[in-house]
């Protein structure tokens, strides 16, 4: 436990340099000093995402809850045009369901909102589960603690009337009881962001760089967010709207074409290395920018919004990475004054997850070339879908529910469930076996889609609960072939605007002849404390 205290010591140190250069009141200071914080209680995601339920990132600074709520707006003066898409997909889903005239007319600023610089230190504890049907190989395993601190930096700089420069940048320094201490894995840099946008014309925007360019109307599983695979690293948080935020871009260029009631986004991305293997938590490049994460492959992205009258606006994507083409929808609609409903579905050619897993394996060196299947699989190409059908509903207590229903056709089916038990069953943790079944498993969670075929997702945001500045989230995602579920909560008090203390418990729950029951993690917990500048 030296290694921690270490961590632990210099964490606290850095905390406490932050606080005594803090002045009260000061939610956030820019680099330039021109920018100012809104106090309006507002989640980030709500700002950088077309999710039509607004969902906190587990470390994501945020004003206080509750601080105004007359309900007005301080509109940011930065605009940022590569979030001018995305911010004007969100336009089109109704927080409060009402007729919206016009919800392209004008490309909404990032600025301010989405400009945020924190410092966290965050410890995890983890309780690993035993007997295990299948046994796990070592790597798969999760450390049984980790201590982080980090510095989390958004920011955008104006360059030109017309010109901006975007940097999204987190610099971790880290201990857990599988790396040792000193050590380069100790260091680890997410570069995430950093692109120039700008604008050439009323309405048209070119941005060129690293971008985490998102797409998609649901909140737990994204079938149109094409540019998720890979893309996130060692997260604190299993909430998908952490991750959807936190991830790494895209090198790309992406243009982009807003106006009254029409917007058409153009993206493309190229291949620049050769796919890597999957990464684990023991051997995360350091300060390598990770382009093998996502520029593995050819990648263009055509999608496009319009305004089919009586607050309805269908968006229509396409997508093609290396020779397979994907299409994809878009759907959101009021009901009410409360209720928000809302489907998204991609479609395209391709093999199932066991067949598409194991041949990444055996082309990036993890598993043998000329390996055998351990799990019967169907190498045949098939349509696959995936969809997301869900609904948000906000109570008068400021409590927001959201439940989907989650398709991915390339999923395990009940049959593939039992045979990858019935094969794994007994087997030594370091066979081949061992190895290619938990590989699958593996692969899912790095290209960001579900393993089963088909779950639901439930989860709630609660702002000012019991007391003001405490907010509660939490969702569950169930595995409905099994009943088996992910379970995760969060709380997070807001002492002031520059200072958030947090907790999270997690939970993996089923039978040991189960989706997450077979997981070798049980149980895990996060505290954390964040300071803002």
């Amino acid at each position: 436990m030296n290694r921690v205290s270490i961590i632990v010591i210099l964490g606290s140190a850095l905390l406490s340099t932050c606080g005594c250069a803090e002045t009260a009141g000061t939610a956030t200071a820019s680099m330039d000093g021109s920018s100012q914080v809104s106090t309006e209680r507002t989640a980030p995601t709500n700002t950088v995402d077309n999710a039509p339920q607004s969902a906190q990132a587990a470390t994501a600074p945020q004003p206080i809850p509750g601080a105004d709520q007359n309900g007005t707006n301080q509109t940011p003066t930065d605009q940022t045009p590569t979030n001018a898409n995305e911010d004007s997909d969100l336009a089109r889903i109704p927080t409060d369901p009402q007729p919206a005239a016009d919800t392209h007319a004008k490309a909404p600023s990032t600025g301010t909102v989405n400009e945020r610089i924190y410092l966290e230190n965050a410890f995890t504890q983890t309780g690993q589960r035993g007997g295990l049907i299948v046994p796990s190989p070592q790597l798969s395993a999760p450390s049984p603690w980790q201590e982080r601190v980090f510095l989390d930096v958004r920011k955008v700089w104006r360059l030109d009337e017309r010109l901006n420069f975007s940097l999204s940048d987190r610099l971790n320094l880290r201990a857990q009881n599988d790396i040792s201490l000193p050590n380069h894995e100790n260091v680890i840099n997410d570069f995430r962001e950093g692109f120039l946008s700008w604008q050439p014309h009323d309405g048209i925007y070119l941005d060129l760089g690293r971008i985490n360019l998102r797409s998609g109307a649901a909140l737990g599983f994204n079938p149109t967010d094409f540019f998720k695979s890979r893309a996130v690293v060692e997260p604190l948080s299993a909430d998908p709207s952490v991750l959807r935020e936190d991830r790494l871009g895209t090198l790309m260029l992406e243009t982009q074409y807003i106006s009254q009631g029409r917007a058409l986004t153009v993206a493309v991305a190229p291949e620049l290395v050769r796919p890597s293997p999957i990464y684990t938590d023991t051997n995360l490049p350091s300060f390598n920018p990770s382009i093998d994460r996502t520029n593995y492959h050819d990648r263009i992205l055509v999608k496009g919004s319009f305004n089919a009258g009586n607050d309805f606006n269908p968006e229509l994507l396409y997508y093609r990475e290396g020779s397979q083409n994907k299409f994809g929808v878009n759907l959101t609609r009021g009901l009410g004054q409360k209720v928000i409903a809302y489907a998204e579905w991609a479609g395209g050619e391709g093999t199932n997850l066991i067949d598409e897993s194991l041949r990444y394996g055996r082309e990036t060196g993890t598993l043998p070339a000329n390996a055998p299947s351990a799990i019967p699989d169907d190498a045949n190409v098939h349509l696959q879908n995936d969809l997301s059908i869900g609904a948000s509903d906000t109570t008068t207590k400021k409590i927001t529910f959201n439940l989907e229903y989650h398709l991915h056709q390339a999923g395990f089916s009940r049959q593939d469930w039992n045979n990858w038990f019935n094969i794994g069953r007994g087997q030594p943790s370091t066979s081949l076996i061992a190895k290619e079944l938990w590989y699958i498993r593996a692969y899912a969670l790095d290209q960001q889609v579900p393993l089963a075929r088909q779950s639901t997702f439930l989860r709630a945001d609660w702002v000012d609960a019991f007391v003001p500045n405490l907010e509660i989230t939490g969702f569950i995602n169930t595995d409905l072939y099994d009943g088996s579920s992910l379970i995760q909560a969060s709380a997070d008090y807001y002492i002031s605007r520059t200072w958030t203390i947090g907790a999270q418990v997690n939970a993996n729950v089923g039978s040991r002849h189960s989706d997450f029951g077979s997981l070798p993690q049980s149980v895990g917990a996060l505290f954390k404390l964040v300071r803002y500048f």
